[in-house]
């Protein structure tokens, strides 16, 4: 089986079409179509339906994407032993980190890095922790930094930061006037959280325990920043690491309720990390 010919599969199978497919992997449209054709007479089936201009996986297809995910992952993971062997840090590092880390605690372990190594090349994806765990998952990136997942599966991952989040609301907020802040109190009013289905939402909301179920989500976003924003104007309250805390917020303290995320390295637990890999984690752990 052609590994070429195998990447360009699952490049089209990702994107869901053999043009884009064919830009991501810098190849013309025919020479991807090429490729699916020769591995679909090799498997002896048809691996797409073609409808119009738009391409489904057949089962077939399905099927052979897990295994191909598999299979490129465990030729990658042989070349990184073979290399590794060298002792030299080199070559391409794909890497992810949650958009709040990237701006507020990775900055430094970034700048030593390139200090220390600079012709490797760092491919550096913004994106969300829960999305950067599925793409490591499927052999994509070599590790990220974000929010630690409480049931990691096939992930190990390693502790860098404790990340305490604060209840805030505007200055003006009403819950801001009360000397004292309870449950009931919080529940009045509209929360700003991080959308369904990340870990940090997960997180705050069981923090906040019984209470959880009472609370309205007036707004959600995945952005720590754009939390901040909408909570400073006065759109409802929410739970923000103390780096993002000002002076246009105040922290709601309410007895019994402590939130507090980890923050840290997530890597695929049965693949090999390149030495570029674990020079860039050398450098992290030591900017704790």
């Amino acid at each position: 089986m052609n590994t070429n010919d195998l990447k360009a599969f699952v490049v089209a199978a990702e994107t869901g079409s053999f043009s884009v497919a064919a830009e991501k992997i810098f190849l013309t449209q025919p020479a991807i179509s090429k490729r699916i054709a020769n591995l679909e007479a090799e498997m002896g089936t048809l691996l797409f339906d073609r409808i119009g201009r738009k391409i489904a996986l057949t089962q077939a297809g399905e099927t052979l994407l897990q295994s191909s995910y598999t299979i490129l992952n465990d030729i990658e993971d042989a070349y990184r032993r073979v290399n590794n062997l060298s002792g030299n840090v080199r070559g391409p590092l794909r890497m992810a980190t949650s958009h709040h880390i990237g701006l507020h605690r990775l900055p430094a372990a970034l700048e030593r890095f390139h200090q220390s190594y600079p012709d490797i090349k760092l491919d550096l994806h913004f994106m969300d922790s829960e999305e950067a765990c599925r793409t490591i998952e499927r052999g994509k990136l070599e590790l990220a930094m974000v929010t630690l997942p409480r049931n990691p599966g096939a992930l190990h991952w390693q502790k860098v930061w404790d990340d305490p989040l604060q209840l805030v609301v505007a200055l003006h907020h009403p819950l801001a006037k009360l000397r004292k802040v309870t449950a009931d109190d919080l529940c009045s009013h509209g929360a700003i959280l991080p959308g369904s289905g990340t870990y940090t939402r997960e997180i705050i909301l069981q923090a906040l325990g019984p209470m959880r179920d009472k609370i309205t989500i007036a707004m959600s976003t995945n952005y720590m920043e754009v939390l901040k924003t909408l909570t400073t104007v006065g759109l409802g309250w929410s739970a923000l690491p103390h780096t993002l805390i000002d002076d246009k917020l105040k922290v709601v303290h309410i007895e019994g309720i402590n939130i507090k995320r980890l923050l840290g390295i997530v890597m695929h637990g049965k693949r090999t990390l390149s030495n570029a890999g674990q020079a860039m984690i050398n450098i992290i752990m030591d900017k704790q």
